[in-house]
Parts: C-alpha cells; sequence; structure tokens
C-alpha cells in the first residue's frame, strides 16, 4: 500500500524548564494532578519554554521526512517523542507498524550482552520473531562488519561499532518506520556511504524520518523537508525548497563582518555564480584600506554546505603583500581548475596586517556564494599551489 500513512502527529508540543529543581516540582504537581484526573496545564511556569510547539504532519510509507534546523530548533526532542522515550504535553502521536529508530549512541543496548545477543533483544524490542531475526542474522552482522567481535559484551564496543550495529539492526530488518537521527556521523567515511545507500534502498519500503545538518545527504535521500526553529514548524515543503529555505538562514548567521577595522567602499563580486567543474574562478576585490594600516596580506577560504573549510590560500604565498597608500585597492584572483564536488559553496575573505603582530584586520564571511555542476570526480586539490593573483591601484 504505496498511500498507507503510517506516521500521523496531530497538535504536538513539549515544554521543558530551565531549572532543574523546578522541573521535578512541576513533574510531581502534574503526576499528582494526572492522578486525580486533572489535565496537565498548558500555560508556560516560570522558567519553562516550549521546545515543541503545535507540530503537525503525516508520512506514508515510501517517504522519507528530514528534519533541518540549527541546534536546539526541537528535531532531537521530536524523534524522542516519536519513539516513545518522552511524553508530550499535548497533542498525539499514530505510529502504524514496527518502529526502528537510531537516535542516540548505544540506545537499547544491553553493555554486558554480547552483540549476537543484543541483536536478537533489539529485534524482539522492534516485534520481530526469533525466526525473522534468525534470517536477517548473517546479513546484520556481515553489514555492521562486526563478525569478529559478534560474541564480545557490546560496552567493549567503540562508538562506531555500536552505531554500526545499531544500524545494522534497524535497517536489515526493514521495519515499517525508520527513524535515524545524526549518530551516524560518528561511523568512519566508507560506512556512512554504505549506510545511506541502505537507506535509499529502504525508502520506497517504509516510511523513513532523517535528521541530518548536510544538505547534501538530506537532498539525496529525502523526498519531504520540515524546516524547524524554535521549536516550531517554519516549512512543510518538498526538500529542495525547503533546503533552499534552510541556506538562506545559514547565508543570514553567517554572512557577517568581523574585525577591527571596516574597509571603505568594500565590494566582492564572481565572474560567474555556476562553475562547471574544473573551471577557473575568478574574484574581484574593491575596498580603501583604513589609514592605519600599513602593509597587509589577503586571505581566503571557500566553505561547503556543512561550513568545512574545502580550499584556503594567502597571497603572500605568491609574494603579493599590499602596501596601503591611501588608494582604493582594485584586486583580482583566479582560482584555477576548481575541482570541488557537486554542491554549494560559500567564499570568506579576511585581510591580515603584515608587521610583527600579525593582526587581524577583518573578515567577511560567506560574503559571495557560487554552485559547483558536472562534477565526474570527488577529488579535492591543493588550492595553495592554484591560485593566481592579479593587481590595479586605482588613485584615491
Amino acid at each position: 500500500m504505496p498511500e498507507e500513512v503510517l506516521v500521523e502527529v496531530s497538535n504536538l508540543s513539549k515544554k521543558f524548564c530551565k531549572d532543574l529543581k523546578k522541573s521535578l516540582w512541576y513533574g510531581v504537581k502534574d503526576v499528582v494532578g494526572g492522578t486525580f484526573g486533572k489535565a496537565p496545564s498548558l500555560e508556560l511556569r516560570k522558567d519553562e519554554f516550549w521546545a515543541l510547539k503545535n507540530i503537525n504532519f503525516t508520512l506514508k510509507r515510501g517517504e522519507c521526512l528530514g528534519l533541518i534546523g540549527h541546534n536546539g530548533a526541537g528535531k532531537s526532542t521530536l524523534l524522542r517523542i516519536l519513539n516513545g522515550l518522552l511524553k508530550p504535553d499535548a497533542g498525539s502521536v499514530t505510529m502504524r507498524g514496527k518502529v526502528g529508530a537510531l537516535i542516540e549512541l548505544g540506545a537499547g543496548f544491553n553493555p554486558i550482552l554480547t552483540g549476537r545477543e543484543n541483536i536478537f533483544n533489539n529485534g524482539a524490542v522492534l516485534g520481530f520473531s526469533k525466526q525473522e531475526i534468525d534470517d536477517k542474522l548473517e546479513e546484520i552482522i556481515d553489514f555492521a562488519e562486526i563478525r569478529e567481535f559478534i560474541e564480545m559484551p557490546v560496552r567493549n564496543y567503540s562508538s562506531g561499532m555500536r552505531v554500526r550495529l545499531g544500524f545494522a539492526i534497524a535497517a536489515q530488518l526493514e521495519p515499517d518506520i525508520l527513524i535515524i537521527d545524526e549518530v551516524l556521523a560518528v561511523g568512519d567515511a566508507s560506512f556512512r556511504a554504505k549506510s545511506f545507500n541502505r537507506m535509499v534502498d529502504l525508502s520506497s519500503k517504509t516510511a523513513m524520518i532523517f535528521v541530518t545538518h548536510s544538505m547534501p545527504q538530506a537532498g539525496r535521500i529525502c523526498t519531504r523537508g520540515i524546516l524547524m526553529k524554535k521549536g516550531l514548524v517554519m516549512k512543510d515543503d518538498e526538500i529542495g525548497n525547503v533546503i533552499q529555505d534552510y541556506l538562506v538562514t545559514q547565508k543570514t548567521r553567517f554572512s557577517n563582518f568581523v574585525g577591527l577595522y571596516k574597509l571603505e567602499n568594500f565590494s566582492c563580486s564572481l565572474n560567474k555564480q555556476e562553475i562547471n567543474y574544473g573551471e577557473d574562478l575568478s574574484v574581484s576585490l574593491k575596498f580603501k584600506m583604513p589609514p592605519e594600516i600599513n602593509k597587509f596580506l589577503i586571505h581566503y577560504s571557500v566553505y561547503d554546505q556543512e561550513l568545512r573549510s574545502i580550499y584556503q590560500a594567502f597571497s603572500i604565498l605568491t609574494e603579493e603583500v599590499y602596501i596601503n597608500k591611501n588608494e582604493i585597492f582594485d584586486i583580482n584572483f583566479v582560482i584555477k581548475n576548481l575541482d570541488l564536488i557537486n554542491g554549494k559553496y560559500t567564499l570568506n575573505i579576511g585581510f591580515i596586517e603584515n608587521d610583527l603582530r600579525g593582526r587581524n584586520i577583518c573578515r567577511y564571511d560567506a560574503i559571495e556564494e557560487f554552485v559547483v555542476i558536472n562534477a565526474e570526480v570527488n577529488s579535492f586539490s591543493s588550492i595553495l599551489k592554484k591560485t593566481v593573483w592579479h593587481n590595479k591601484r586605482i588613485l584615491g
């Protein structure tokens, strides 16, 4: 039944208290009130806040929902409620079928039992029979890549081994609903790649909920997305539209000025916003340096969507040290043979004083964006020897 609705969330709300003692006191009052049939209050008490507020969505078999948002948006709280680890203060959650979840490292494992025994324990909790688990046992062990350690107590497993075993159980038993948090990020690169391929295979058979800060991963796996902010749903739409809105918030969040001095008439432009794999990217800068600065260097870095530095270079590497003569600087540099994988990237520009102190004059984060397309290989080359600097000064 491809249109079968497996997850229904209606007006879901959850509040927490910032103060531990008050939280315990409020909990006691709510339990006592519940004993006498009194409904819990939906008004916020002192030091309480809404971690989730009026969340509504449905999820069908064959859909993969990506939960996207900054830290503290409420994503993990929502997953814990869906998995039954937390009780909501208002609203309802309906889950139809067997639910597999990987939302906390080592959650659900008995540390004194072996890996094999934990497979049967976890499978039973998911609702599978011993025969069903037996039929999948060898596939689980092979997928987790822990055959030589399968008879060892789980408490002796590394974090990566526990992640591999937890995901293998949840994925190979093929539950109706699969919930995965960013705990997968703990695994090594090869296992993450294998896990994502497995999730793609399962996407037509299950209803999947996936939390990630990686937009390439979300775009590859998810069909829908929910953008969350401070416990609220800001957007529920096709995954591409949700990713676009999230990246706008990222740019707003990180596109800023940092430094001791602000440059006059600063501008930065690219020769193109869409770059084919292997093409050159030209960057043009115009600015006037404060008179207090005598000599300076320029530094740039390229960040991917997960805000990791991919490329960077200093002008001094090509013997470019700039002398300030109260002029307007017109500086161009070319990043040769841009060999990045497909995706969106941001450019950051920094200025450093060339003296004994080496102070950071200022930095402009996420000042420009560009997209790489038509990449056929997955390579990253050193940019330090591939940047060509050109300079022209215009008298002010």
